[in-house]
């Protein structure tokens, strides 16, 4: 499309019988050597194309006495430099860092300086690339200094050095992303909260060497953060919890995930401090009720995370839901003490509530026809693995509930597949998660994707 556009105001010739892939010349010949050479070239198959000179601010600046010809290739290109700029521009945007550097930069030099442009080089994501290292993060940051956004997950060459270094140079740093670098530990994020005060965003989920310090290094210094995963980071209490909801009350989005020392006082302080929360997830953490019914108190609160608390009981779950009414995601998934009377009362109380998983929990064919009967805003109900579910309350849940559109009855034994049949065909609005219909599906992709069948007749 950028080439398409750069020539559109390519000047119109009479069409003239010449080999395929030779080009006018402005003479009337054949470029690359006149008609002989370009009809042996077509003979043999090579084409020898010419080379377009790039933009520039000197041909901008060229005396009037120039062809209107002299362009690109010969053809009396008439090149609109800002407005070419904005468009290869756009294209290139929608690339990642790799396909920028490693295919784009070397189409032309015009690509290549685009590619080095600055806005390019604001959000940058190096996620995977194992040949990322702690050189490659010094330089970016001595010539990149308005990096606001960087990703570096899964990169093993990187190590706390390239991120104090980047951090020192980039002040204006605003999201921070580096799940699962596992040799990067409190060096690191304390030296991101120290130079970079505008973080919004810190995601080090899956980071064993972070420990209370660097949380209370980002809540002494970055007032800012609204949004910080800290998922199966072992050496996290409570301490660090308190202090970073301390020192920012703007947060919004929390997530914790088996932190084995993090308790209710972590509960209990960030419902205290944070009360702009909106997500909350404490999965696998050991909290109980006690803590989890602070929770009442962030009336923004809208997605909550409680998979897999071993000290969970009913009636704090049905006050939860009561009590904060913006709640649109409830995940319950892994606790066996949920059982048919909670999930009534979520279906009547949680007027808001669009997701709601029970993957695993102790509910039998009465919470699905609730849900069915009470709610018209749940659009989503997982209850895999819920050994007591029949035909009878996939029936219903479909026949009754006018706003659910997924059911996942992934093992669910004693529901008959035959049965799901008669439910998909009656109820298309509706997806149904068995693994009968799940391998259907991804089959039926695979088709559209242009995949087929090996028709070996071989054994």
């Amino acid at each position: 499309q950028v080439c398409k556009r750069k020539c559109s105001d390519v000047q119109r010739c009479t069409p003239c019988k010449q080999p395929r892939c030779a080009f006018a010349a402005p003479d009337g010949g054949l470029e690359n050597g006149g008609g002989g050479e370009a009809a042996s070239n077509s003979e043999t198959g090579h084409c020898h194309l010419p080379l377009c000179p790039l933009p520039s601010s000197s041909s901008s600046s060229a005396s009037s006495s120039s062809s209107p010809a002299d362009g690109c290739c010969g053809l009396g290109l008439h090149a609109d430099l800002p407005h070419n700029t904005l468009l290869s521009s756009q294209v290139l945007s929608h690339l990642t860092v790799k396909e920028r550097c490693l295919c784009a930069s070397l189409v032309c030099k015009y690509w290549r300086d685009l590619c080095l442009d600055f806005q390019f080089w604001k959000q940058i994501d190096l996620s995977g690339l194992q040949q990322v290292n702690d050189d490659l993060l010094v330089k970016i940051a001595s010539r990149r200094q308005n990096v606001t956004e960087i990703n570096i997950s899964d990169c093993r060459g990187v190590h706390d050095h390239g991120v104090s270094s980047l951090a020192s140079h980039c002040p204006g740093l605003q999201k921070y992303t580096a799940y699962r670098c596992k040799q990067l530990g409190d060096i690191s994020l304390c030296a991101l909260a120290t130079h970079c005060p505008l973080l919004v965003k810190v995601h080090v989920g899956n980071q064993d060497k972070l420990t209370d310090g660097a949380l209370k290094k980002l809540g002494e210094h970055c007032s800012e953060l609204k949004d910080i995963h800290l998922g199966q980071c072992y050496g996290i209490s409570d301490d660090g919890i308190i202090a970073l909801a301390r020192g920012c009350p703007k947060l919004q989005r929390l997530y914790l995930q088996e932190n084995k020392m993090v308790t209710d006082q972590s509960m209990r302080a960030v419902a205290e401090h944070c009360p702009e929360l909106q997500f909350v997830g404490f999965m696998g953490c050991p909290v109980t009720s006690q803590g989890v019914i602070h929770l009442t108190a962030l009336r923004n609160l809208s997605v909550l995370d409680l998979r897999h608390i071993s000290e969970l009981n009913n009636e704090t779950v049905m006050e939860v839901v009561r009590k904060c009414r913006n709640l649109s995601s409830l995940n319950l998934c892994l606790n066996w003490s949920i059982n048919d009377r909670c999930v009534e009362i979520i279906a009547k109380e949680g007027r808001s509530l669009k997701e709601l998983y029970l993957v695993s929990c102790k509910i039998t064919d009465h919470a699905l026809i609730a849900i069915g009967q009470y709610s018209s805003t749940i659009e989503t109900v997982d209850a895999g693995w819920c050994k007591d579910i029949t035909d009878q309350g996939a029936t219903q849940i479909a026949q009754s509930s006018k706003s659910l559109r997924y059911l996942g009855l992934m093992r669910c034994d004693k529901v008959n597949e035959e049965t799901v049949e008669r439910l998909v065909v009656q109820y298309p609005h509706i997806v149904f998660s068995t693994v009968m219909q799940d391998c259907k599906r991804t089959l039926e992709r695979a088709y559209q994707m242009g995949w087929s069948p090996n028709t070996s007749n071989t054994s």
